[in-house]
């Protein structure tokens, strides 16, 4: 559901006489970030608020539960003495705003690069691990019904079934399914997870932690889950050096977070899950394609989304050639080189779209902040296009046939020059994709022998 300004204003002046926040004043401002919902900062007497809600309504079909159980999992938190926001309201019929809810606005920042700037992550990094290890506490006793225990061979069931509604042809992501499936660990005690424990859903103010943000994912399963994900590669932005968060090390991280919550971190558990929700992670990559294609959501950055994943299928290909027989491991494979633009005659389809993207960025500083963004996501989707242009190499990743032989168990790892193979698909795609993603370069240099 698509409103205009005046319509949000409405709406909102609807919400605050409701909850006795005052009259609405001010302008709107659109926050930038978010893959799914949308966020817009506002005051409101004195005091400055977020409202955060769906883009349509059709976003929230299929969901376990709504915003008002979200909104009553955030205050529970808070419960428990998680820094998360204060929920004031929840978004009603009449309300003329859709599904969504209003929150108290926090101090800091959610930007992962000047949050991985600051000038203690150490510091920051252990109030990260207690904040998590507090909501950890939370039992299904202390949350609204409704909120999903994960089975864990379910939950990779689910994935699969995403795999191939999405085509079933990327053999890098079926290797994980596999994976996933031979080395499903027993179940433990489920806690609350959060589900989405990463940078840029983590708000700082210098190196002190002030918000824990985006709860639309939490559910009650394995604390290593949670963990996990905001260890990936792809949530360490720049500081792919810094395992834990983009933050520090692993050890200090489960260090301060076992300090906190009484329990020891299993390593075993944790790869499993860092496996896990890379192949997620990747699958829900490629559902923001199917998203823009159905018109549920035509946001360009849900286009650009979608060629992420091939971050996630390196990433993945890192973690689970760890299995594979050393001869395979040591073989190296050749550098991915670009091709050189052509220098004569009329302008080719490469030059086209480089002229395209110099005349958004020289317009840029004419656009409010949240169109500024958008300009840069379109600046991103052009270089896909003219990389992948460039190489001719729109046909080369699809209509795989090995997914199907990996799923079965009919070929592995151990297959000669299959890695090598993998590995070269993967360096191409990012190279197109995402080159300037930080664990290429690592990717490479382990790869190719390159320096």
């Amino acid at each position: 559901m698509r409103l205009s300004a005046d319509e949000l204003n409405a709406g909102l002046a609807r919400v605050c006489s409701r909850a006795g926040l005052g009259v609405l004043s001010g302008e709107l401002q659109r926050l930038t970030g978010g893959a799914v919902m949308e966020s817009w900062r506002f005051a409101a007497g004195t005091s400055a608020y977020v409202l955060r809600r769906a883009p349509s309504i059709e976003f929230m079909q299929g969901r376990p539960y709504g915003h008002s159980t979200e909104a009553a999992l955030i205050e529970a938190a808070r419960a428990k003495g998680v820094t998360a926001p204060e929920v004031v309201a929840v978004l009603d019929g009449p309300d003329g705003l859709g599904s969504g809810f209003v929150m108290r606005a926090l101090p800091g920042t959610a930007d992962p690069k000047v949050i991985l700037a600051c000038d203690d992550p150490a510091g920051l990094l252990a109030e990260a691990a207690r904040d998590l290890a507090r909501i950890h506490r939370l039992r299904q006793s202390d949350v609204p019904e409704g909120v999903p225990v994960m089975d864990y061979a379910c939950a990779i069931a689910d994935l699969k079934a995403q795999f191939m509604e999405a085509g079933g042809d990327r053999p890098i992501i079926a290797l994980g399914l596999k994976w996933l499936e031979d080395n499903c660990p027993d179940a433990v005690e489920p806690v609350l997870n959060h589900g989405d424990y990463r940078m840029g859903n983590l708000l700082v103010e210098g190196s002190t932690l002030t918000g824990v943000l985006d709860w639309e994912l939490a559910h009650f399963g394995d604390p290593h889950e949670d963990l996990a994900f905001g260890c990936m590669a792809v949530w360490r932005f720049a500081r792919y050096d810094r395992p834990a968060l983009g933050l520090g090390s692993l050890e200090d991280y489960f260090a301060a977070y076992e300090a906190e919550a009484g329990v020891t971190v299993d390593p075993a558990r944790f790869r499993f899950w860092t496996i896990y929700r890379t192949v997620w992670w990747a699958l829900g990559c490629l559902k923001m394609a199917a998203q823009w294609r159905s018109g549920a959501d035509r946001m360009l950055e849900r286009v650009v989304i979608s060629r992420r994943t091939s971050e996630q299928e390196l990433d993945l290909l890192l973690l689970l050639e760890e299995d594979a027989p050393e001869v395979e491991r040591a073989r190296l494979v050749p550098a991915f080189h670009s091709g050189a633009e052509t220098e004569f005659g009329e302008a080719s389809d490469q030059e086209t779209l480089t002229a395209i993207s110099e005349w958004i960025a020289s317009i840029k500083d004419q656009l409010s902040p949240h169109d500024r963004f958008q300009a840069a996501v379109a600046r991103n989707a052009l270089g896909i296009v003219r990389r992948e242009v460039m190489h001719g190499a729109s046909e080369l990743f699809f209509h795989d046939q090995r997914p199907s032989q990996i799923l079965t168990g009919d070929l592995w790892l151990d297959a000669p020059e299959f890695l090598a193979t993998l590995r070269m698909r993967a360096l191409t795609k990012v190279e197109i994709d995402s080159p300037k993603y930080p664990a290429l370069g690592h990717a490479r240099k382990k790869w190719t022998g390159e320096q």
